[in-house]
């Protein structure tokens, strides 16, 4: 039980996270108390140091909720600036080779031109525009403070969150300046922490909300943002592609977006399902770039900035129930993402706005909070991202079960025919998919040329990444002993590799012996280690606020 002595603010309405999903609900709730000539108070907690700062994404967006929440958001300067114009798949088929797919057999979720307007953007800079919406609609948001324990009553009722402690030095003892988390308490609490959120993970745990539903599968994505010349500067220009360096040894793709400002960006997805241990999804990233398909717009660039999130991909099969007493989970919190589009800012909004609007309905009601919002769910089933996931329900776990091709082509059939196929089902988590490191092949990563390919000290520096030196570690091992007594034996200790900034080394100490390392200095909270660690030994928590990364324009 926590005994520290803490100060607590009340809201109506608490929001964990001013990541897309979030930021929706806030604006909207404003929005309809302002409607409604209603006092309301909606309070946001960001762990970034500000909104943006730890947001990234592709991104090519569908502003379909963007629509609904600001119709008029064109006038209000929303950064949708590059309509996409272009569209080209490509299989890679070696190192040199690369096979454009005919347009007829790209499946019809991967079209991003014709029909509805798509846009190339930074999500980062969307939220920061958003942000600037809720401000002025009357929200407080509260960036550089992370929200570190939920509030749960006698009842099992959540009502609210404490912030994190600042000022605590490494050894777990107050320092100058010390300052304890504060209670947030609130009518509700949506949580939209993005994937894999230490809270959501609780969450999901505590009212057993996956009981029934598939397990949960993620990826990691890497991306990368580039100056590159004008005359090799296509705005509205987006490629995707799969198969080389990957091939059969790991499902994902990649993509590159020629984006405003003679800029492009460019990114590798690996799903976390892949069974190699010595893969490296880091160095897969680099080695892609000198594909001759990528290579021609990047060569002669610059590389400005550099990230890594993982991506909550599993879909409609492994959507936890999202209500429980006193709150909901929205957003990749929950996992709305369409991986088939390789798009999940939209349903992400649409999950907040329709959180917002469930919830200002119960408040209007003279509601004092800590119910169970059934209605959300039925809201939500109704919806047109709920059919967007339910059409492509098959999508990942075919892809999983049948390997690249054959999943491909079976989603390609069922898109084709309506989702009529069998819905496939994949109960195998991320972390159980490793085979032992004497069973699998030997990776020989080519050394950087530190022009297309780069290292992965280089790569933490432009992601602006700093946390306190002096304070606790986020990163907690369950049995310190894991990693070097079965880990490493067995799998090789496949943090060192998994992990896209170097966080976690195995080094040896004075007697010669290995040791496992941990700088969580360089930890871009991508989540990857809490997903992927064979043991689940590693559980990522939010550090003290304002650490991490901080994303310009990603």
């Amino acid at each position: 039980m926590d005994q520290v002595e803490r100060e607590s603010m009340d809201f109506d309405v608490v929001i964990v996270g001013a990541g897309p999903s979030g930021l929706s609900a806030a604006c909207r709730l404003m929005q309809q108390a302002q409607e409604a000539g209603r006092e309301l108070t909606v309070c946001v907690v960001e762990k970034g140091s500000e909104v943006g700062a730890h947001i990234l994404s592709g991104a090519v967006f569908e502003p379909r909720a963007l629509n609904e929440l600001f119709p008029d958001w064109k006038e209000r300067g929303a950064p949708l600036n590059t309509p996409a114009i272009r569209d080209e798949v490509y299989l890679l088929k070696d190192a040199e080779k690369a096979q454009k797919l005919p347009n007829a057999l790209v499946p019809k979720t991967m079209h991003n031109t014709g029909g509805d307007e798509r846009f190339v953007i930074s999500a980062g800079n969307l939220c920061r525009w958003l942000g600037e919406q809720a401000e002025a609609l009357g929200v407080e948001i509260f960036p550089g403070f992370s929200a570190q324990e939920v509030l749960v009553d006698d009842d099992g009722v959540v009502r609210g969150i404490i912030t994190g402690d600042m000022g605590v030095g490494a050894d777990g003892q107050p320092k100058d300046g010390h300052m304890p988390g504060m209670e947030l308490r609130a009518k509700y609490t949506l949580f939209a922490e993005g994937s894999r959120g230490h809270l959501g993970k609780r969450l999901i745990e505590c009212f057993d909300l996956a009981q029934g539903r598939d397990s949960q599968h993620y990826g990691i994505g890497i991306k990368e943002l580039w100056d590159v010349s004008a005359d090799k500067h296509e705005p509205g220009l987006v490629l995707h592609g799969s198969g080389w360096p990957l091939g059969n040894q790991a499902p994902g793709g990649w993509f590159l977006y020629h984006a405003e400002n003679q800029q492009v960006v460019v990114g590798l997805i690996i799903d976390l399902a892949y069974s190699n241990p010595h893969l490296s999804p880091f160095d897969e990233f680099q080695r892609m770039k000198h594909h001759p398909q990528l290579r021609q717009y990047l060569e002669g660039g610059s590389r400005v900035a550099y990230g890594a999130r993982a991506i909550t991909k599993g879909g409609l099969n492994c959507l936890p129930k999202m209500t429980f007493p006193g709150g909901l989970l929205i957003g990749c919190d929950a996992g709305t993402l369409n991986f088939a589009k390789i798009k999940g800012l939209h349903t992400a909004m649409k999950s907040g706005l329709l959180a917002a609007e469930t919830v200002f309905e119960a408040i209007a009601a003279d509601d004092e909070g800590g119910k169970e919002l059934d209605e959300y769910t039925r809201r939500w089933e109704k919806s047109w991202a709920y059919q967007e996931l339910d059409e492509t329900r098959s999508f990942g776990p075919a892809i999983h079960k049948y390997g690249t091709v054959g999943g491909g082509a079976y989603n390609f059939l069922d898109q084709l025919i309506g989702g009529k196929l069998p819905t496939v089902h994949d109960n195998t988590p991320d972390h159980a998919t490793l085979r032992p490191a004497a069973q699998s092949t030997k990776i020989d990563y080519p050394k950087p040329d530190g022009k297309l390919s780069f290292d992965k000290p280089s790569s933490v520096f432009l992601s602006n990444t700093n946390h306190e030196e002096d304070q606790p570690c986020h990163l907690r091992l369950k049995d310190p002993e894991v990693p070097i007594r079965d880990n490493l034996p067995k799998f090789d200790e496949p943090a060192q590799r998994y992990c896209p900034v170097g966080v976690y080394e195995v080094v040896e100490d004075d007697e010669g012996r290995p040791r496992f390392q941990i700088n969580f200095q360089n930890c871009i909270h991508c989540k990857t280690c809490d997903i992927k660690d064979p043991a689940q030994n590693i559980t990522w928590v939010a550090p003290e606020g304002g650490g991490g990364p901080n994303y310009p324009n990603m």
